[in-house]
């Protein structure tokens, strides 16, 4: 564990903020952050809007993810561990958050569940297509694939109880109050059950994760480390805000619909840089850590994003349920099914990642031509997620 390097540091803080930002090529599209702001003030149209910050939240989710790294190389594995946890999907909660607030609740549960599916069958398809066209045969722990597909199969029940519920048991054994009340229950349980993902992946079963490519000292000083993530993520809290107000007049001009723009288009924004990363990390035969990346956000995203956007609604009183689009949760479930079936036995090549990828773009087609229902009546006493594409 490093030692405090002190609190402030302003002669190497800002070399040090200066390489973080420039880390990368991506960092090129920071130009966008300045421009998708201008875009909502000199009112440039909702579809400049929605395009400009889209793009801008990608190089801030990659100046995110290397601030948080920084600041949790200075406390060792287990509080680094809870920071990139918690950090790790802050683009995608913000986006979560702003879209709740707007009463967006299908843009929310297909974001969420576009995240799980996008880092499930697109990222870990392209990491074994990518390193299978390199490595005849590529292997991993398959303990860590065993435990990750297990929790995200038990995210896909908990989904699946109260989208069908009512389906089966009828409106009048399961009411508006019964599917809230279930969903705050199940939400509270999956956090429970990701404190103690948490504590098998950071303590009891450590060595066989891979959370990092090595260690290193942190580069920036406490209070500058702690300064640029909150100043990070107001910038991003606020792209957000502007990209979701947008989104519907966007939906209808582009008719693409917002279940399409939720579950394909807005998780790109804060996978860009994971998804990357694993595929780098792939090719260099580092397959642990690619699995630990594509699977590991999934995993966040499902049983710790999902569920703390149920609370937040149940805080500001907009109700997020997890009664879901039943479709949506059927097409979860099922590819957590076949990303298990190809990866059970700890070994992949290229062949399995062309079929996870083309699970993918099978999902996409659909939502890409189907077009959205009208909305529902404002006279509802109880704003469902359960809305019919």
């Amino acid at each position: 564990m490093c030692g405090i390097a002190g609190l402030i540091s302003p002669k190497t803080d800002a070399a040090a903020l200066l390489r973080l930002v420039t880390s990368s090529w991506m960092s090129l599209f920071l130009i966008f952050v300045p421009l998708g702001l201008c875009a909502k003030i000199f009112h440039w149209g909702p579809v400049a809007i929605f395009v400009l910050n889209f793009i801008a939240l990608v190089p801030l989710a990659l100046v995110l993810g290397e601030v948080t790294e920084d600041l949790a190389l200075r406390f060792g594995d287990i509080i680094g561990g809870l920071l990139n946890a918690t950090f790790g999907n802050v683009v995608e909660l913000i986006l979560s958050i702003a879209a709740l607030s707007k009463g967006l609740y299908t843009v929310v549960a297909m974001s969420l569940v576009g995240s799980i599916l996008s880092n499930l069958l697109l990222v870990l398809g392209f990491c074994f297509l990518c390193g299978g066209s390199k490595y005849k045969q590529q292997s991993f722990n398959m303990m860590v694939n065993k435990a990750c597909c297990s929790l995200l199969f038990i995210a896909s029940v908990a989904i699946v109880i109260p989208t069908s519920a009512l389906s089966f048991f009828g409106p009048q054994r399961v009411d508006d109050t019964t599917l809230r009340n279930l969903s705050h229950s199940i939400a509270i349980l999956l956090i429970l059950l990701y404190l103690c993902y948490l504590l098998f992946q950071l303590k009891t079963h450590s060595s066989f994760f891979s959370e990092s490519e090595g260690d290193g000292e942190p580069a920036l000083s406490l209070v500058a480390a702690l300064g640029a993530l909150a100043g990070i993520t107001c910038i991003v809290a606020v792209c957000s805000e502007f990209l979701t107000g947008a989104l519907e007049e966007v939906a209808d001009k582009s008719g693409l619909g917002q279940a399409f723009l939720g579950l394909i288009v807005l998780p790109i924004a804060g996978n860009a840089c994971e998804h990357i990363t694993a595929v780098f990390v792939a090719v260099k035969d580092k397959m642990d850590l690619a699995i630990g990346v594509a699977l590991g956000s999934s995993i966040q995203i499902a049983i710790f994003v999902l569920p703390v956007m149920v609370l937040v609604g149940w805080a500001i009183n907009r109700p997020f349920l997890l009664d879901i689009e039943p479709f949506a949760a059927l097409v979860l479930t099922l590819s957590v099914i076949h990303t298990y079936f190809v990866s059970s036995d700890g070994n992949s090549n290229w062949l399995m990642g062309v079929q996870l990828v083309a699970t993918y773009l099978l999902i996409a087609l659909l939502y890409l031509f189907m077009r959205d229902e009208e909305k529902p009546s404002q006279s509802m006493l109880v704003p469902s997620t359960t809305m019919l594409l």
